[in-house]
């Protein structure tokens, strides 16, 4: 483990950030309270990217930063769950959905905390959203720079977590959490032409999830047989997407922002005192990283 962590410091010193250089945001639920910190740190150092592909509550969390409304994804994760107590099996058995939608897609980005469709839509940033086709049991990658509501229906399909939310239809499809088949999307951005990538993760270094996968049974999605393959994949697709990182992150292509302990917040998580603790070391590595990588990089 040393000498692991030695290789990937000593890489990070030679990868320089420029506009060449990809953002990739893992989700994790409330886990991505990390993930705000650390952009909005970004947005202070004024660091953006030329592409970003993220999924789930990376989805989430990337669309204010390209609209560039810093704390806004703080407010949603943490101060709108104190006041409105958007998680819970009453909205999973009232509306479908363990997390509000109708709070969480269409009261807070237009009445409670607008979001800034104007900047999104003109942003330079090309952003794409992970979501799983329940057809097809692949991951798709879609994005929207014309359409309101097709943006928020991508981001709510992508944040849609399986079992306890409802499939959300985009483009007449079927779509449920892109993390389900692509949890870390680093081999999109490369095939994009993004050789190096910044990739935020939601874990410790060298977690894995523990286990076995098992087959779902046929009653649980009885429709998209496909997406019950892809459900009974998970554990070994995610654990495999986390050795392909720390490999390249070893190699000098790859940066990685992740906690640094191994978390106290679950993916459906309510206490609020552990999810600002989670924002502050985010937020606190996020001005680490640029205070090391804007030196010689990306200005």
């Amino acid at each position: 483990m040393k000498i692991s962590v030695f290789l990937c410091n000593f890489a990070a010193r030679m990868m320089k950030i420029d506009d060449r250089t990809g953002l990739v945001l893992e989700g994790g639920g409330m886990r991505g309270v990390f993930t705000s910190g650390v952009l909005d740190a970004f947005m202070e150092h004024g660091l953006t990217f030329p592409y970003i592909v993220a999924v789930s509550a990376g989805a989430c969390n990337g669309l204010s930063y390209v609209s560039h409304q810093p704390k806004r994804a703080k407010f949603s994760n943490i101060d709108m769950l104190e006041k409105y107590d958007y998680i819970g099996l009453r909205h999973l058995l009232k509306k479908g959905c363990i997390f509000d939608p109708d709070l969480l897609y269409d009261e807070l980005p237009y009445k409670i905390f607008p979001f800034d469709f104007d900047t999104f839509f003109h942003s330079p940033t090309t952003f794409e959203m992970v979501v799983t086709n329940c057809q097809t049991g692949l991951a798709e990658y879609l994005s929207d720079r014309n359409d309101r509501q097709r943006l928020l229906d991508i981001v709510q399909a992508s944040s849609s977590l399986p079992y306890v939310s409802k499939i959300v239809m985009v483009d007449g499809k079927p779509m449920l959490d892109g993390g389900i088949v692509d949890s870390i999307p680093l081999e999109r951005a490369i095939s994009q032409g993004f050789s190096k990538n910044v990739v935020i993760l939601t874990r410790n270094r060298g977690y894995r999830k523990t286990g076995r996968d098992h087959k779902v049974p046929h009653f649980i999605y009885h429709s998209y047989p496909r997406l019950r393959v892809a459900l009974s994949r998970r554990l070994e697709a995610y654990n495999r997407q986390l050795e392909f990182v720390e490999r390249l992150e070893a190699e000098g292509s790859v940066l990685c922002i992740r906690p640094e302990k191994p978390l106290e917040v679950d993916r459906i998580e309510k206490d609020v005192h552990k999810l600002e603790r989670l924002y502050d070391e985010g937020l606190q590595l996020g001005h680490d990283f640029c205070r090391k990588h804007l030196k010689k990089g990306k200005q």
